[in-house]
């Protein structure tokens, strides 16, 4: 090789010596080679940030389907009609759904209901992006959600007004206005507790009950005349004596032992099984046999060497006899029957209230007014106790007897040493007896006792309010259960009251404050009270005075106070009772449907509908 060439290679060596040691340039190499990663990082942060919020979206409108869902359904069942709960939940989630989405497609939902509760899935498609760098093309998203009716610890009586007008029907129904109550009752019963009873609901049927982590219970004061609680209470919170309208034998009342009247009365044939069974073995007799079946009955007539003779009056009675120990005794013996034999005195539960005071208002509770007292527990104090509503024990007096279809007179001054057998003129009606309140796990239980619910009786709204706070409250007679619940929570406490009309009194009632025109508690004790419906006469203006604050005392207990007027009442009466509930829980229906829509609103309004997922 010659020396120019040896040069120009030798040059060669040098360039490509420098070029190797040069480091100029690699940062664009370096770039180059980390596009494709990088490119992957940024297209999968933009594609994750997507998924995300087409996931939070999927999600919201899957819980809103879902409560949606649950709610439409209410305490009823899954499908119903034209606007079914499942429609309901689909078009909520529709309404949730972003229309673009972020570009999501083939978006589905399904909806299903068991046990009451509702659950949903929902799913998206995201096309990617960058990521399609690597082969995702497209991603699934999929959400659950589920809504279920959820109650907080509740307590609910029901004051229900069961007066004889509640036996008839409303103008255009088919049905009187206390089949109507029974079957909304039932029905308000199906959403809270989620059972299923015997009436036609519009809420269709309900499954799955409610959760052992609650606590639901319902109570029920049907009122009337009185009101049924004498057998709830403890036998020391009724009196051993107590004053009636009664009489005592003064004298005489002897049996010479009688003798078989010549003419007796022929009571026909009877079945020997049927001859009355009574103390007085003697009081009947077979004088002729056909046969082992048929029996003629002949009856005794007695006759009195000494007359009866009576002291009428308001005499205070020793009814210890119905007390046995920790129970009670449902009738005992006092020898106040005609000719001074002995009687049977029964007790069917109704009361008489405790020490009261006459006033013309009653808020706040005028001190010695026991009776309107919610929380008093009695102590054995006179006027603390309550005493049996004994209608076998009651005798009116007149100051003539009964002539020409008329009966004469009242006498409030006693009648002393008289051998008229005076009778009872009183009007005495006792309605259904009232329970506690308890879990009514068995609808069949629940139907028994609704459908025992009878019309009859004048209407004393006051003493139904009255032992409607009184056997829910938690800090009186009951306070032991109605406190907290058995694990320890809260309640929520509400006293439904459902009325067809006015106050309704009458002079001649036997009601929880004994016989109203002779032992006037309520009224001026020097003058004959008067009667009447809405706001006429005496007794109806003290029932619609103690309503009153009776009404504002519950209020003031932290119980919500629900009024239900079930009909056209009265203007000033409606007012009355808008009053008396607490704010924006009055409601008025004036046919049946119209009384199953409003249990069904109060229903709902009670309940809270909760997510669970």
């Amino acid at each position: 090789m010659g020396k120019k060439s040896e040069r120009r290679a030798k040059r060669a060596r040098t360039f490509l010596s420098r070029l190797a040691g040069d480091v100029r340039g690699n940062t664009l190499a370096i770039m180059a080679a980390a596009l494709i990663p990088l490119a992957g990082m940024v297209g999968g942060g933009v594609d994750l940030s997507r998924m995300y919020i087409v996931k939070t979206r999927l999600q919201h409108a899957c819980d809103a389907g879902a409560l949606a869902g649950r709610k439409a359904m209410g305490g009823g069942a899954w499908s119903q009609d034209n606007y079914y709960p499942k429609k309901m939940a689909e078009r909520f989630f529709i309404a949730n759904i972003n229309d673009t989405l972020y570009g999501a497609d083939n978006v589905s939902k399904t909806f299903t209901e068991s046990a009451g509760k509702v659950a949903g899935q929902a799913s998206a498609q995201l096309p990617m992006t960058l990521m399609r760098i690597f082969g995702q093309t497209t991603k699934t998203l999929t959400v659950t959600c589920d809504a279920e009716m959820r109650l907080p610890n509740t307590d609910v009586m029901f004051v229900l007004d069961t007066t004889g007008s509640m036996g008839d029907p409303q103008p255009g129904d088919s049905q009187t206005k206390l089949s109507a109550l029974k079957e909304s009752v039932k029905c308000f019963y199906e959403i809270m507790a989620r059972l299923d009873t015997n009436a036609n609901c519009t809420t269709g049927t309900p499954s799955g009950g409610t959760s052992d982590q609650v606590q639901i219970r319902f109570g029920f004061v049907p009122y009337a005349t009185n009101v049924n609680v004498g057998y709830l209470l403890k036998p020391q919170w009724i009196a051993d004596s107590w004053p009636y309208q009664s009489r005592e034998l003064v004298s005489g009342g002897v049996d010479d032992g009688g003798y078989w009247d010549a003419n007796w009365q022929d009571d026909g044939w009877h079945y020997c099984s049927q001859i009355p069974s009574d103390t007085q073995s003697t009081k009947y007799q077979v004088s002729y046999t056909y046969n082992k079946y048929l029996c003629r009955l002949e009856h005794k007539s007695y006759h009195l060497n000494n007359p009866a003779v009576w002291n009428y009056g308001k005499i205070t009675k020793d009814i210890s006899a119905l007390k046995s120990g920790s129970t009670f005794n449902h009738s005992f013996q006092l020898k106040i029957g005609d000719d001074g034999t002995m009687k049977t005195i029964k007790w069917d539960g109704c009361i008489e209230e405790r020490a009261t005071v006459r006033k013309s208002t009653y808020y706040p509770i005028p001190a010695g007014a026991n009776d309107l007292n919610i929380d008093m527990v009695p102590t054995g104090a006179s006027g603390t106790q309550w005493g049996p509503a004994l209608p076998d024990l009651i005798y009116t007096r007149k100051r003539v007897p009964y002539y020409n279809g008329f009966s004469g007179y009242y006498d409030i001054d006693p009648v002393n040493g008289t051998t008229t057998n005076y009778g009872s003129d009183i009007y005495y009606a006792c309605p259904t007896e009232a329970t506690r309140l308890s879990e009514w796990k068995d609808p069949v239980a629940f139907d028994n006792y609704v459908d025992s619910l009878k019309a009859e009786g004048n209407t004393y709204h006051d003493i139904g309010l009255l032992w409607g706070a009184r056997l829910m409250s938690p800090d009186g007679i009951f306070a032991a259960d109605n406190k907290l619940t058995a694990k320890g929570g809260e309640i929520e406490r509400h006293l439904i009251f459902m009325t067809d009309g006015d106050a309704c009194t009458g002079t001649n009632n036997y009601t929880a404050y004994g016989v109203n025109w002779f032992d006037r508690r309520e009224t001026d004790p020097n003058s004959a009270p008067s009667a009447g419906c809405g706001e006429k006469g005496t007794l109806t203006q003290q029932v619609n005075a103690r309503t009153e604050a009776l009404c504002t005392a519950i209020k003031n207990k932290n119980i919500t106070l629900w009024v239900i007027a079930f009909g056209d009442l009265e203007t000033s009466t409606e007012n009355r009772l808008q009053k008396c509930a607490t704010p924006g829980r009055y409601f008025k229906a004036t046919n049946a449907a119209a009384l199953q829509s409003t249990f069904k609103q109060i229903a709902d309004e009670i309940s809270q509908l909760r997510l669970t997922k």
